[in-house]
């Protein structure tokens, strides 16, 4: 949720000197999961109305943000520790966040997709480095 906090700060409040910014995972075009699952009085619970939020439809606070004004890149996984809720995705995902889903409206400086499950992105080596490598010369590791 850190690349959509970060999109909505610069949306409400812009600030200068950012530099370059990367995102692990992020539902930057809402997260079917939430669709499925946002009337369920326990996702409610534990997701609070920030989760909520985070449906694909034109309600979803992704959608509302529209396309960034500062270089990012995106690290989207394509391991699932959560086989159930893989299931209410479509395609390739990372258990929470479809990898279709991660890109930005209008674009990113750098896409790449590793073997990583939502929950345990950060925690991966393969993230780290190509983190590092973007913040520093503007792209991710070739692969």
């Amino acid at each position: 949720m850190g690349g959509i906090l970060l999109r909505q700060m610069r949306k409400l409040q812009p600030f200068e000197n950012l530099g370059r910014t990367v995102m692990l995972a992020p539902p930057n075009q809402g997260s079917e999961v939430v669709d499925a699952m946002r009337a369920w009085r326990f996702f409610r619970w534990i997701n609070g109305p920030a989760g909520q939020q985070l449906g694909t439809g034109p309600d979803g606070i992704p959608t509302l943000l529209g396309p960034v004004d500062f270089e990012v890149g995106i690290l989207a996984g394509n391991r699932s520790v959560n086989l159930l809720l893989s299931l209410l995705i479509p395609g390739p995902n990372d258990g929470k966040v479809a990898i279709a889903r991660a890109g930005l409206p209008g674009g990113q400086k750098a896409f790449k997709v590793i073997p990583a499950s939502h929950p345990f992105i950060m925690r991966s080596r393969e993230a780290q480095e190509n983190a590092l490598a973007f913040l520093k010369d503007g792209a991710f590791l070739p692969s």
